[in-house]
């Protein structure tokens, strides 16, 4: 028991460190902007950060190999500290006595929404925050669509098989390069690329169609959108901007919800390897499909303008899908079959190994194999001989139905959780349609940030805790607290 303690404190002092820089380095906005009185609430989240940090890992730093049950421990335990220290800001920034911060838990909300890349806020106007609060909602969601164990073995990263536990404790399996040091340090080239190439792009294209992002607007929407967070600096979240800007916005979201693996195919010219990719295929055939259904369920609430309606329709269903919780309509207005296809886009995700939430789209993929290998067997003669592929990859019989449980189990219980959030906030926001409260759930749990006008600052606490844990759930996949709970109230 206390040897595996060392190892989950070490693992979370690294976090807390590399966190600490990252704080540490958002100092210069309020430097550039002079928001002096930002300051003291950064420096106060870097000292909190250092604080945990520094001695849990040097004195655990020789610490045993870190082994799965460790590291989803430390992955999950990690994210309830990070946000817990990620609310000071929230909490204590003020100017000349006018307090632009939040109530202890709605600030703890605004975090958490911000490092699991939800995208759900107790923001009323993001207008008015000060550039400083901005950036931080922007930074964490940045950083926490990555993954923080991602950027903490890009930096801190140990020869052994520790490293790949950790590397595996955030819902990340494949390899892009040989090493994992090598991968993830791969993977946050192809994060930087990206981020860089759509700042220029919708600050190009604001500058060019006079109806975009300036320059400010074009960094906070780009990190937050290739993070797949939602996070906006506007009231009116992408609504306000035109249709050019509003088309890179959806390169952005879908880019962020493809599994970087893909990417990395793309980049190194592998074009046909990356259309065939099993997890992309089925994205984009799950786009149309949505765009499709959306639009005709929207048609009579736009009056049978199709142009309109495809427009609102689709970049809310790709925004719902790809888990990033940008918005250019008041989705309050929809109606319950608009909102039911949406939550169903927001349960199953973008691609496992990408920035997305939900269940991902390898396991729905899998669900809906399983269920036709099923239905073939049941149906077939008993000497029949099946082959079972996933994608080109040729499975066993054995592989097969070993990986379709697994998905099972994973979805069943990610299910189970999300009833439980939708009858704790039908119980406590009885006047709430159903479908505005199973829309809510499914935001917070699949890590999008969508609204139906539920989440507000005004919202009971319990309601608030609820999603809390929905949002902390959804960016788990369940497993990691399972094994918390397990490492440290059951036996070593």
């Amino acid at each position: 028991m206390l040897d595996s303690l060392k190892i989950v404190l070490r693992d979370l002092g690294a976090i807390m460190i590399i966190i600490g820089f990252v704080t540490l380095a958002v100092l210069i906005v309020p430097i550039i902007f002079g928001e002096y009185y930002a300051i003291k609430p950064l420096l106060i989240t870097v000292v909190a950060y250092f604080g945990l940090g520094v001695p849990s890992y040097a004195v655990c730093k020789n610490a045993g190999e870190t082994q799965l049950k460790h590291a989803m421990s430390s992955a999950a335990f990690g994210w309830i500290l990070l946000s817990l220290v990620g609310a000071i800001p929230f909490l204590f920034m003020s100017e000349h006595g006018l307090t632009v911060g939040m109530d202890p838990l709605s600030a703890v909300f605004e975090s958490v929404a911000g490092w699991t890349g939800t995208g759900l806020t107790m923001v009323v106007h993001e207008n008015d925050l000060p550039y400083t609060l901005q950036f931080w909602r922007t930074v964490i969601q940045w950083v926490g669509g990555v993954g923080v164990i991602v950027l903490t073995l890009a930096i801190l990263a140990r020869p052994g098989t520790g490293s790949f536990t950790l590397y595996k404790s955030e819902g990340r399996e494949q390899k892009i390069q040989p090493s994992i040091v090598s991968t993830v340090r791969t993977i946050w080239w192809i994060f930087l690329l990206y981020t860089v190439v759509g700042v220029i792009a919708l600050y190009i294209v604001g500058v060019v169609t006079g109806h975009g992002m300036n320059l400010w607007e074009a960094v906070n929407h780009c990190m937050t959108g290739i993070a797949t967070g939602g996070f906006s600096v506007t009231d009116d979240s992408i609504a306000s901007y035109g249709v050019a800007t509003q088309i890179v916005v959806i390169i952005l979201m879908i880019l962020g919800a493809i599994a970087f693996v893909a990417h990395y195919d793309l980049l190194k010219g592998r074009i046909k390897k990356f259309f065939s990719d099993t997890q992309t295929q089925a994205l984009f055939i799950l786009i149309l499909l949505g765009a499709i259904a959306l639009t005709f369920v929207n048609l009579p609430t736009y009056g049978g303008n199709l142009l309109r309606t495809i427009k609102l329709s689709g970049f809310q269903f790709i925004s719902a899908i790809t888990c990033t919780g940008f918005a250019t309509v008041d989705l309050a207005q929809w109606g319950g079959a608009a909102k039911l296809i949406l939550s169903f886009a927001m349960v199953v995700g973008g691609a496992a190994g990408s920035t997305a939430g939900g269940i991902k789209l390898f396991r729905a993929i899998l669900l809906a194999k399983g269920t036709g290998w099923r239905i073939r067997k049941a149906l077939s003669t008993p000497r029949r001989v099946f082959v079972y592929k996933l994608g080109k990859k040729p499975l066993s019989a054995e592989e097969a139905f070993e990986e379709v449980n697994e998905a099972a189990i994973i979805s069943f219980m990610w299910m189970l959780l999300l009833f439980v959030g939708v009858l704790i906030i039908s119980y406590v926001l009885p006047q709430q349609p159903l479908d505005n409260v199973i829309f809510e759930v499914c935001s917070a749990q699949g890590n999008v940030g969508l609204t139906s006008g539920i989440t507000s600052p005004s919202m009971p606490g319990i309601a608030k805790i609820t999603l809390i844990f929905n949002m902390w759930i959804g960016r788990l996949e369940i497993i990691p607290l399972l094994v918390l709970i397990k490492t440290f109230i059951g036996r070593d």
